[in-house]
């Protein structure tokens, strides 16, 4: 392989992996919250990613990482909490048919058509981390192998194909029950944040951004725990209320 088409490899497998992980907030927020606001929250972090960088230029190389990582890590970990502990007790109560009656103001977009500033916020966070991730990537890379102009099609490439994806799957995902869905956002948005957050202080994890793949089944599998918990709980109960 040429070097052109090395460096075009690297940017875009490497492009690639940040594009999912915004691609998984993005689909996650919108489908718990709605794609409206979500999107325009999406919009509005690349519209800053593009500012920062026809700005910045090669300075993004500079760009102190960590206490980026850390603020986003923590406020995601914050609201994923929140759905986590929210869609355990929904699952635990109603199964995985999920919770069928209206969505609360917390879960839901609000009503009367008001302005979901939860789903912006949180996918313009997703959207402009991982986006600063991937211009940093295309431009430390790019200008060390001499083939700028090549890794920026790469990482371009990368976007357009992920969010292609992405947006193919986004009416199964919808079509799942929202209790369920909302617990499944929430392991994702609280894996996403401890993986960011331990980042930003200093961890070094083993297997760089494939270690989230492993936050995600231990908090699923925590979930699963307290749900029996939960259930078992609500059985002794209900057999303690009737005896």
């Amino acid at each position: 392989m040429t070097g052109w088409g090395i460096v075009l490899l690297t940017t875009f497998l490497a492009s690639a992996v940040e594009a999912i992980e915004m691609v998984t907030i993005v689909i996650g927020v919108g489908a718990t919250r709605g794609y409206r606001y979500t999107l325009l929250g999406a919009a509005a972090g690349l519209v800053v990613l593009a500012v920062v960088i026809a700005v910045g230029g090669f300075a993004l190389a500079a760009i102190p990482i960590a206490p980026l990582r850390l603020t986003v890590g923590t406020l995601l970990l914050l609201f994923g909490l929140q759905w986590f502990r929210k869609g355990i007790l929904r699952v635990a109560t109603q199964g995985l048919a999920g919770y069928k009656g209206p969505a609360t103001e917390d879960e839901g977009p609000p009503e009367g058509g008001g302005v979901d500033w939860t789903a912006a916020f949180l996918s313009f966070k997703g959207v402009s981390l991982e986006g600063l991730e991937i211009a940093i990537i295309v431009v430390s890379f790019g200008a060390t192998a001499g083939q700028l102009g090549v890794a920026i099609i790469g990482g371009t490439a990368a976007l357009v194909v992920i969010g292609a994806v992405g947006f193919a799957l986004h009416g199964p995902i919808r079509r799942i029950p929202r209790s369920f869905l909302q617990l499944v956002v929430g392991t994702m948005l609280t894996s996403f944040g401890s993986f960011w957050a331990l980042e930003g202080l200093g961890v070094s994890w083993p297997q760089s951004d494939a270690d989230i793949v492993l936050l995600i089944v231990f908090y699923g599998v925590a979930a699963a725990t307290y749900i029996a918990l939960e259930r078992r709980a609500r059985q002794q109960s209900l057999a303690a209320a009737g005896s």
